[in-house]
């Protein structure tokens, strides 16, 4: 016999191991109840494979079945079996989810999720629980305080929104097509970049494309059960990514660290300040530099992608209602005046206008989360406040996207890009963040929202401003399989001066 039939017959035997070993981990785990009884089945349900089938599906195949399971059975918990996770529940009522996040000590992230991560994200902010999670928040807090963001939209954020607008100018003037999607990766990567390290990186450098690398093939771990195995036949390249993800990573907070004032490689002095004082403060708190790489690479992440993702959302659903477009314009001014590249097309604008595109964000950010979906796991036996008792180590997992549709939250016009729903006297509403989970809620609440909200209305409102963007694609988009939400294959268009 040779090699190739005893590699074949070892993997054969391997995932029987595997199957045999969670068939006998359902059948000795304890049952998930709700008043004593046994909780129905998600959709789809099959023998032994449970809901297997659809987590290995594509990810929009994914995200229309947990759409279909709120559309079918509304806010109750269903029963969720997967080769791949340990036993749990898919919720979607509010009242399930806010009970989720104030209780934080009990829903943590857990052994399941963080073995995923590990190898790219280490104990950083996104992987961790606990104390460890608690400082690095802290050290968090302290960066993305008022007088930083108010350097951010002053200074940092205008300067590079310029190199953007000469970009686009020049592709206007040339008739030709550019990626939308890349060029708004770059505004993100270069303003997160100069908050995290003091330095402004390139979205097309080694170290970030190392990175998005690296994450794609750390988010397959949540959809592969067999990822453990396939990696041994795929990982060189993964392992070269995140070498160089190490190294360049440890580089970039010594470099940080030591930076004298007088060094042209790093940004403005009150940014780099700033920036200095968050890697000191990380490494005050975690006491290892090590792990204040881990943490900074975490924050560069958790502010760069989001952000760029729901803003090429944004303008992919911008050019989908070109009534949106005007009513912006209306709303900043009826008059557009030429004016150079390098400066703001316009003056202060209303609040009316702010908040309108401030809906506008939000109402994208409903349709397309950038995080879709969310994985916590019981520390302790907990009782839902609908009555379902979850053993420890059980999972409770909600999509965001399936919740932002769902017609008992967002009415028969759920499905809908509906800007006007977010106002009231032309001022913006905010929902509980277990109606609208976006940005997490209770102690894990999102540390960026208010940044990434001034950073997205102030993109929205100098590029409306200033271009017309038609598409250069045919069809819907929709995205790659990711830990976010990134759009597959980019953001193709023409552009057009006003």
């Amino acid at each position: 016999m040779d090699l190739s039939h005893h590699l074949a017959l070892s993997a054969v035997f391997i995932i029987l191991l595997f199957i045999s070993d969670k068939l006998s981990s359902w059948i000795d785990a304890p049952k998930i109840t709700r008043h004593g009884i046994a909780l129905r089945k998600a959709p789809d349900t099959l023998p032994f494979l449970g809901n297997g089938i659809k987590f290995i599906q594509p990810r929009q195949k994914l995200f229309d079945w947990f759409t279909k399971c709120i559309h079918r059975y509304g806010r109750e918990a269903l029963l969720i079996t997967v080769p791949s996770l340990p036993p749990g529940v898919i919720i979607s009522d509010p009242a399930n989810l806010d009970f989720v996040f104030k209780n934080e000590p009990i829903f943590q992230k857990g052994t399941f999720f963080k073995a995923r991560l590990n190898d790219l994200f280490g104990n950083g902010i996104v992987n961790s629980d606990g104390d460890q999670w608690k400082r690095q928040r802290k050290v968090g807090v302290q960066l993305l305080a008022g007088a930083n963001m108010n350097i951010v939209t002053s200074h940092e954020l205008p300067a590079i929104l310029g190199k953007t607008i000469r970009h686009l100018t020049e592709k206007a003037d040339a008739a030709e097509m550019v990626d939308l999607d890349a060029s708004i990766l770059e505004i993100t990567t270069q303003l997160i970049s100069k908050m995290v390290y003091g330095v402004e990186l390139q979205s097309q450098d080694s170290f970030t494309q190392a990175f998005d690398y690296s994450a794609g093939v750390v988010s397959e771990r949540f959809q592969n059960p067999l990822w453990r195995l396939t990696e041994v036949f795929s990982s060189s390249r993964f392992q070269r990514a995140l070498k160089l993800i190490k190294t360049r990573g440890a580089q970039l907070v010594s470099h940080s660290l030591l930076a004298k004032d007088s060094d042209p490689c790093f940004g403005s002095t009150d940014l780099r300040r700033a920036s200095q004082g968050f890697l000191q403060g990380l490494r005050k708190a975690l006491g290892s530099d090590d792990l204040v790489a881990e943490s900074a690479l975490n924050f560069l992440s958790a502010g760069r992608d989001t952000t760029a993702q729901a803003l090429s959302w944004t303008f992919y659903l911008l050019m989908r209602h070109p009534h949106v477009v005007r009513k912006i314009r209306e709303l900043m001014g009826t008059s557009f005046p030429h004016h150079s590249p390098s400066q703001s097309s316009h003056g202060e604008p209303s609040q009316e206008a702010v908040a309108y595109i401030t809906a506008v964000f939000y109402e994208t950010i409903r349709l397309y989360p950038p995080i879709p979906f969310e994985i916590k796991q019981a520390q302790s036996d907990v009782l839902l406040p609908d009555g379902t008792l979850l053993p420890s180590k059980s999972i409770v997992v909600w999509c965001t996207w399936a919740m932002n549709r769902s017609k008992h939250t967002w009415g028969e016009d759920a499905a809908e890009f509906h800007p006007e729903r977010w106002l009231v006297d032309g001022r913006m509403r905010y929902r509980e963040a277990a109606e609208f989970p976006v940005f997490q809620g209770g102690p894990r609440l999102c540390l960026g929202k208010k940044m990434a909200e001034m950073v997205a209305v102030q993109v929205i409102l100098e590029l409306v401003s200033l271009f017309n963007f038609s598409p250069a694609y045919e069809g819907e988009k929709v995205s790659r399989n990711h830990l976010t939400l990134p759009m597959e294959g980019g953001l193709s268009v023409y552009v057009e001066k006003l």
